[in-house]
């Protein structure tokens, strides 16, 4: 069975890894967010994005009664506390907290797409979710987590961080 909700997270400006930390504290301390589990920090060099500051990124499994409207809602506050601005869609950021998965639903609505539209394309997303969840299965594309990272053409460096 799939947990209730699966986020990426990433951050290339500031502490990173100390940005990260903060999130996962503060989607807990929410009240309505149980954090499962958390990945491996990995440094990983920028995809798509007009930077050459490298990303520390990693995954986590959330239970929540939040609905995938009301999680996007709370990311998007603790991105914005974190001091992101959201001007161009690749500039570098000291948060970056994406909704990857619900439970086993398929979502368009507004700016919520889940599952998120591109997690199967990057190394950065699959490598960390593989670590705690690679028996997820994707609820369209019908693969594991495991699966799809061992199909993804992206080779960008992904490198597990010390503890």
């Amino acid at each position: 069975m799939n947990p209730g909700a699966a986020i990426s997270l990433g951050a290339n400006l500031g502490r990173r890894r100390e940005n990260l930390r903060k999130a996962l504290e503060d989607l807990q301390a929410s009240g309505k967010i149980r954090v499962s589990s958390v990945s491996s920090f990995y440094e990983t060099e920028p995809v798509d994005a007009d930077s050459s500051l490298w990303f520390v990124n990693a995954a986590a499994c959330l239970e929540t009664s939040l609905s995938a409207v009301e999680l996007l809602q709370v990311m998007q506050s603790l991105e914005a506390e974190a001091g992101r601005v959201r001007e161009g869609h690749h500039d570098p950021r000291p948060l970056d907290l994406d909704l990857l998965l619900f439970r086993n639903e398929i979502i368009t609505r507004g700016a919520l797409e889940v599952p998120h539209p591109r997690m199967t394309l990057r190394r950065f997303v699959l490598e960390p979710l593989a670590e705690i969840a690679p028996d997820w299965v994707h609820p369209i594309i019908g693969k594991s987590v495991a699966k799809l990272l061992s199909d993804c053409a992206d080779r960008s460096a992904v490198r597990k961080m010390e503890a």
